[in-house]
């Protein structure tokens, strides 16, 4: 039995459900992360070697964990908060796990481009730890922090597809029960042609601003 166009459809609308719901989570939880890992580093703007040590190894520790053992590992949680393991909304809170850590450290990463001589001259000009963050260090970063959020983005439509071993719908779930577990193999090339698309779309759009606001 192979997949229909409505079942195809509707594995779309999940994992862009998924995606949609746990990237901004993420980016709620990740970006002041980031943001407090660039400011309290030794010479920044708001040295705290206690924080950074701290919140260093932690987001470490939790990027070093195989999403598929995360899934797993997370169920008793998961079903606290949304009250079920299993199904889409089961999904998003170790697709929030995943990638809250990974966004942190690509934030980290962004904003330590930044040149220091704009930090320098913004201090000279009496900005305060908040300006300068919001009015100096984000906007300077701006368009490298678009392609973290892209990278990111794309991180989890794999992890999604990935998340469909324990039912969670959206794309993956179809390769799984009617490509693998049914030898389908057409569907299986359907299902990897519509992440294929969906991630090449997701990179030329982030390409494509990311340049916009550079050229700015």
């Amino acid at each position: 039995m192979e997949i229909t166009a409505e079942q195809l459809l509707t594995g779309f609308g999940d994992t862009l459900y998924m995606v949609a719901l746990s990237l901004l989570f993420s980016v709620v939880i990740g970006l002041p992360l980031g943001i407090l890992l660039v400011i309290t580093r030794n010479g920044h703007i708001l040295e705290n070697k206690w924080v950074f040590n701290v919140l260093n190894p932690i987001i470490n520790i939790l990027r070093s964990v195989p999403f598929i053992i995360l899934l797993v590992a997370l169920i008793p949680f998961t079903r606290f908060v949304v009250g079920t393991a299993i199904g889409t909304n089961a999904a998003i809170v170790p697709l929030i796990f995943y990638a809250a850590p990974y966004i942190a450290r690509l934030v980290e990463n962004s904003l330590l481009e930044v040149d220091k001589g704009i930090i320098e001259a913004a201090e000279a000009m009496g900005a305060t730890t908040w300006q300068i963050i919001f009015r100096f260090l984000i906007p300077e970063g701006l368009s490298s922090l678009v392609l973290t959020f892209t990278t990111a983005t794309i991180g989890l439509v794999g992890a999604s597809a990935m998340a469909g071993a324990v039912g969670a719908g959206g794309v993956g779930d179809l390769a799984l029960s009617y490509g693998y577990q049914r030898f389908d193999t057409m569907t299986m090339i359907v299902t990897v042609a519509a992440l294929v698309v969906i991630v090449q779309l997701l990179q030329s759009t982030g390409n494509i601003v990311s340049k916009k606001i550079r050229r700015r």
